[in-house]
């Protein structure tokens, strides 16, 4: 059964007018696997409302990150939005969740796909050594509608420095053109070779893939692998694709 922590919020950092970066301190050591996720919990003057968010900052980090995308017409979004350095959050332990690096079979690459916010459980996993120590070359690919909703650049850019020729990073944004981005939806670019193309790489037997964001686009992604010969990675038959179903 979950427990509830008290963290303080040390900073409410805004991509833009909708999306956001809520920084967290809890005030004992915070286990997980990178991939994984918690519940944030906030009172009213019913109940206490909660909401399951992956954690983007690694294990070895002792802020805790989260990123979280502003529904207005929602219940719990809308008020982690307007929290302030300084105020307490509800944080639910153990962490839990099997979208880790642990349950993904070997293979020469890994294709981190992801839309919106589904790209924090990848964040998390790119600061640990066990994607470069596993794969020969990691591919990060992030789908957004906007290019101001490609978050957490700088931090991204530093890591493909640090690991030349082995991470690569392919932005793609959907409603409008940005520099070094393609435009569309991630399972057409799979299917006309525009993705592997951008990456010089191919998505093959020796590839694994994770799946992380919009249910639409973990759907038809899915099939559009399982046709190009890469089926689901289930524990009882490992497979090329891993899934998480972000929201």
């Amino acid at each position: 059964m979950a427990q509830w922590m008290t963290g303080e919020v040390i900073e409410n950092h805004a991509w833009n007018n909708e999306l956001f970066s809520l920084r967290v301190r809890v005030p004992k050591p915070f286990e997980f696997i990178a991939g994984q996720f918690v519940r944030l919990g906030l009172h009213t003057e019913e109940q206490r409302i909660q909401r399951a968010y992956s954690l983007v900052n690694g294990p070895d980090d002792p802020i805790l990150d989260f990123l979280v995308n502003r529904v207005h017409d929602g219940d719990f979004s809308p008020r982690l939005h307007d929290l302030r350095a300084g105020q307490s959050i509800e944080v639910s332990q153990p962490p839990t969740g099997f979208f880790t690096l642990n349950e993904v079979p070997e293979g020469e690459s890994l294709w981190l796909i992801s839309t919106g916010t589904g790209i924090g459980p990848y964040l998390s996993m790119l600061t640990t050594t066990i994607p470069y120590e596993r794969f020969a070359r990691i591919h990060l690919i992030h789908a957004v509608r906007y290019e101001a909703d490609l978050a957490y650049q700088q931090q991204i850019l530093d890591w493909v420095a640090a690991h030349p020729g082995q991470l690569h990073y392919q932005p793609v944004v959907s409603r409008e053109d940005a520099t070094g981005a393609l435009r569309g939806r991630i399972p057409s670019l799979i299917v006309d070779g525009q993705l592997e193309a951008a990456l010089g790489d191919e998505l093959n037997e020796n590839a694994q893939v994770m799946l992380c964001g919009n249910p639409e686009m973990i759907r038809d992604a899915k099939q559009v692998l399982a046709d190009k010969g890469l089926p689901k990675n289930l524990r009882r038959k490992p497979g090329n694709v891993t899934v998480e179903h972000y929201w």
